[in-house]
């Protein structure tokens, strides 16, 4: 599974913290929101297409947060280019 995409509500602490990913894998789109950092809970939601899968990645991103987009993580076998 590759992330795509990590949105972050920008606060810190497990009672405050909000995250919401965008995956892929294979075919298949995958979004997670997350409560609570990475020892928090999880909600997960399954796509065939990338655009059902940004529709409520939009939805999860309505509010009063002030939502920032961060890097995804390099894929495993990444090497930093010399």
């Amino acid at each position: 599974m590759e992330q795509r995409r990590h949105w972050w509500n920008g606060k810190w602490g497990r009672l405050a913290r909000r995250d919401v990913f965008l995956r892929v894998d294979g075919d298949r789109w995958h979004v997670e929101q997350r409560a609570g950092g990475a020892e928090g809970v999880s909600q997960f939601y399954e796509y065939d297409t990338v655009e059902e899968a940004e529709e409520t990645v939009r939805a999860l991103l309505e509010g009063t947060d002030s939502w920032r987009e961060l890097s995804p993580r390099p894929p495993s076998g990444w090497t930093r280019p010399v």
